[in-house]
This record gives structure tokens, C-alpha cells and sequence, in this order.
């Protein structure tokens, strides 16, 4: 007796430690879940680990460039469009639209369920003064078919909404794929610039040290004086200072360029440099034939007119809830069903059962919840409608602008030329005079930086005519009617 107290004290002794270490790995998972315990330290937790490493691995791109192909525009579109997630999501989401169609089509198809039911009961039934032993086993295999008949272009509509957000997802897969091609056109002339503006501080760095040295040579002569040297070393230091910004510009359009293809922003994409793409000098259409096309063909502007056919199905399921609904229900079955009563042997009967339902529904009154449902649909097309106006009237306006800017760049081209030209000239006669002694080195030095000025705004300007058709064929949507359309990204 006293053994038996004894173990029994241990074994409650125990159990709570037991139960503590059961119970650790849920507290401490639960503790590492919970809110920051102070709001002056960042918060950190075992399940920060997990989250990095996934965060990691979508960083992480099977896709690498080849470091050793120069490639052209028309070539980092096609791997934008092939590799940028954004092409994926939008992709995907047309995919899940798809699916929505075929949710709603389905309900054009009666519904079928099988069952299968097995039941075993044990009882005793009293018989005169004495109960009898009773088993009995229930064996039924059922089917339940249900189909909505006719309900007045419900399903009709709540089809045809679906089928337009199809088209609308569709169209917005279309937008995607303008958007990114327009960020891989934008990143790619960011990096032309960059590379034409390294040229030229490098030339400009160049005449620089050149003005530098004839300043070093005038002096050792005894033919300058020493302010003129160190006019002509602030000149060279300066020019120094506008190569390394400009290289700094250049790095970072680098990252834009590969970010936008779709690889990591570290990768390096050799690219053409800004002399071997061809600069147009004008233009064959008028922004008349412009806007034409552009209503004709931007996506953004066909996901409004499918919103608003979208809007109208609406419109057709809210009506048809004034009226009934007309369905049936049928429910074949066969039942097969074991009986033993003590002491007579086993029983068995075997049946087919079941029914078949006609049910008309039709609500008399629901408080204005069906009035109030039609009102809010037909108010939704007009609000459709309207928005298409507005983004018909916005489109019309962007291809206006971009075509403004694209003449405007074509002015200021010729512009830059005839400066490059002109500061090229002055600069070389300042130098030259400035050799003979007929000049100052405040003219040189003030030449060179002119010339430096007019290096920079021709390849401004010749990249301004670029981007402003690139900008104008992203406006008119051009851009995508120049590429065959994908099946998937």
C-alpha cells in the first residue's frame, strides 16, 4: 500500500514537467508570432529567417544575359516580354479570369452528386413479454441531379460579365506588355544618353588637358603667367568632375536597363553605342492619323469599352431577379436493406427509390433590395461609359503631347547641330589664337566649356528624338501592334 502512495506521488510529481516539455515547442512558436514587445527595438524573430530565404529565392533569375552579344533594342523587347514578371503576373491573371468563364458557364449544366450511405443499427424490440435481438443493415447508393430550367437571363448575364472581364483581363495583358516595352525603351535611351554624355566628357576632358598643357608650355617659355596654368588646371579638374558624374549616370541606367529585361540589376548588357543607331529627321503621319490610331488600338482604352459591356450583363442578371426561377430536382436510388430477428434467419429487400422535384421560385417582396440592386447596375454602365470619355479624351491628349515633343525634338536637333558645329569652329580658333598669343586663356578656356556645353545638348538631342518616338509609339500603342502577341510570357 505504501509502495503503491509512494509511485503514485512520483507520477504526479511528473506529469506537470511532462506536460511542460510537451507543451515548449507550441509556446515558444507561439511567442516568436507574437507583436513586438516594445516599440524602440526592431523586431526579430526564428520566422524572419524562413521569410529571407523566401524572399531570396524570388530574387533569384534562371535567365542570364550573354555577356560577349551586343544587343539591340529590338532584342531586349523580345527578353522584356519573355522574362519581366510583370508580363507573368498579368498573364496569370488573365489565365484566372478564363477560369471565372468557365465557372459561369458551368451553370448551364445540371449538377450531379453521388452518395453512397451504409448504416448499421442494433436494438431491442419488446414482443409480448419478451424483447427480441434485432439487427438491420442499410445499403443505399443515391444520386442527386439538380438543374435550374429557366430563369429569365440570370446566368446569361452573370456569362456575359464574365466573358467581358476576360476581355478586360485579355486587354490588360496587352497593357502590360506596352508598359514594359516602354520601360525597356525609356532604360535603353537613359543608357545611349549615358554612353553619348561619356564621350563626350571624355573628349571634353581631352581638350581640356590639351588647353592644360599649351598653358604649361606658354609658361615654361616665359609667354604665360601662373594664373593662366591654374585657370587651365581648375578647367581640367572641372571636366574630371563631369566624367565621373556622368559615369555614375551611366551605372545606374545600367540597372534600370537589366531590371526592366527582367535579369538583376547587376548584370551588365553590352548595348549599342549612340553613333550606330540611326536618328529619323521627321515624321510621315499627322497627329490627326496619330489620335486615330491610337483610339483604335490602346489597350487601356478597350478595357474601359469591355467594362462597360461588363457593366450592361449586370444590368441583365439584375432584371432577372424579378422574375421566377424554374428548376428541378431528381434523386434516383437504389436501397438494399439486411434484417435478423432472433431466432428467425437473416431477411433481405432490395428497392429502387427516389423522386423527382419541380420547384418555381419567384420573391413577391424583398424591401426594395432587388429595385435598389438594378438601379446601383444601370448606374455602374453609365459610370463605365463615362470613364471610357475620359480616357478616350486623355489618350487623345498624351498623342498630342508626344507628337509635340517629337517636333520639338526634331527643331532642337538641328539646333544642337548647327551649335556642335559652331563651338566646334570657335574652340579651335580660340585655341589657335591662343598659341600666337593673340588670345587670352579666359577665351580658351570659356571656347572649351562651350564646346563641352554643345557635345552634351547634341547627344541630348539626339536621344530626345528617340525617346519622343518611342514615347509616341507607346502613346498609339504602336509598340504592340509591331510584335507578334505571345500565348504566355
Amino acid at each position: 500500500m505504501l509502495a503503491s502512495r509512494f509511485w503514485l506521488g512520483i507520477v504526479g510529481n511528473l506529469l506537470p514537467t511532462a506536460v511542460l516539455f510537451v507543451l515548449l515547442p507550441f509556446a515558444s512558436r507561439a511567442l516568436g508570432q507574437s507583436a513586438p514587445v516594445s516599440p524602440d527595438q526592431p523586431w526579430h524573430a526564428s520566422d524572419e529567417r524562413k521569410i529571407a530565404a523566401d524572399a531570396k529565392n524570388l530574387r533569384d533569375s534562371r535567365f542570364n544575359v550573354d555577356p560577349g552579344k551586343t544587343y539591340s533594342l529590338a532584342e531586349l523587347v523580345n527578353l522584356a516580354e519573355a522574362h519581366n514578371p510583370e508580363t507573368r503576373l498579368a498573364w496569370e491573371r488573365a489565365r484566372s479570369q478564363a477560369a471565372a468563364l468557365g465557372v459561369a458557364r458551368s451553370e448551364l449544366f445540371p449538377t450531379l452528386a453521388a452518395a453512397v450511405l451504409s448504416q448499421t443499427s442494433r436494438f431491442d424490440v419488446l414482443f409480448g413479454n419478451e424483447f427480441f435481438r434485432q439487427n438491420i443493415q442499410d445499403f443505399e447508393v443515391a444520386l442527386d441531379l439538380n438543374y435550374t430550367i429557366f430563369d429569365f437571363g440570370a446566368r446569361s448575364g452573370r456569362i456575359n460579365a464574365a466573358r467581358a472581364q476576360v476581355l478586360s483581363a485579355n486587354f490588360a495583358f496587352n497593357d502590360t506588355h506596352r508598359n514594359v516595352i516602354f520601360q525597356v525603351d525609356q532604360a535603353y535611351y537613359r543608357l545611349l544618353s549615358s554612353m553619348g554624355q561619356e564621350e563626350a566628357a571624355r573628349a571634353s576632358l581631352a581638350n581640356a588637358r590639351a588647353v592644360e598643357q599649351a598653358a604649361e608650355d606658354r609658361l615654361a617659355h616665359g609667354l604665360a603667367t601662373l594664373p593662366d596654368v591654374l585657370e587651365a588646371r581648375s578647367a581640367t579638374a572641372q571636366a574630371e568632375y563631369d566624367l565621373q558624374a556622368v559615369l555614375g549616370a551611366e551605372e545606374i541606367a545600367r540597372g534600370d536597363l537589366a531590371t526592366a529585361v527582367g535579369v538583376s540589376a547587376t548584370a551588365t548588357i553590352p548595348v549599342q553605342p549612340l553613333n550606330q543607331v540611326t536618328t529619323p529627321d521627321s515624321i510621315g503621319d499627322t497627329v490627326d492619323q496619330a489620335i486615330d490610331r491610337a483610339l483604335a488600338k490602346r489597350p487601356d482604352l478597350m478595357q474601359q469599352v469591355a467594362a462597360v459591356r461588363s457593366a450592361s450583363a449586370r444590368v441583365t442578371e439584375a432584371r432577372a431577379a424579378y422574375y421566377p426561377v424554374l428548376s428541378v430536382n431528381a434523386n434516383p436510388g437504389v436501397q438494399s436493406l439486411y434484417g435478423l430477428q432472433k431466432p428467425n434467419p437473416w431477411s433481405q429487400r432490395g428497392d429502387l427509390a427516389g423522386g423527382v422535384r419541380f420547384s418555381l421560385q419567384w420573391t413577391i417582396f424583398d424591401g426594395g433590395a432587388r429595385k435598389n440592386t438594378l438601379a446601383q447596375a444601370r448606374a455602374n454602365v453609365h459610370a463605365a461609359e463615362a470613364q471610357g470619355k475620359v480616357t478616350s479624351n486623355q489618350i487623345a491628349d498624351e498623342v498630342w503631347a508626344a507628337y509635340s515633343n517629337l517636333n520639338t525634338a526634331f527643331r532642337q536637333r538641328q539646333a544642337a547641330l548647327a551649335l556642335l558645329q559652331a563651338a566646334d569652329q570657335s574652340y579651335s580658333a580660340a585655341l589657335e589664337s591662343y598659341n600666337y598669343g593673340v588670345r587670352s586663356l579666359l577665351d580658351v578656356t570659356a571656347a572649351q566649356r562651350g564646346l563641352a556645353q554643345a557635345r552634351s545638348a547634341d547627344v541630348q538631342a539626339r536621344t530626345q528624338v528617340l525617346t519622343a518616338l518611342r514615347d509616341l509609339a507607346f502613346r498609339t500603342a504602336d509598340s504592340i501592334q509591331l510584335n507578334n502577341r505571345r500565348t504566355q510570357p
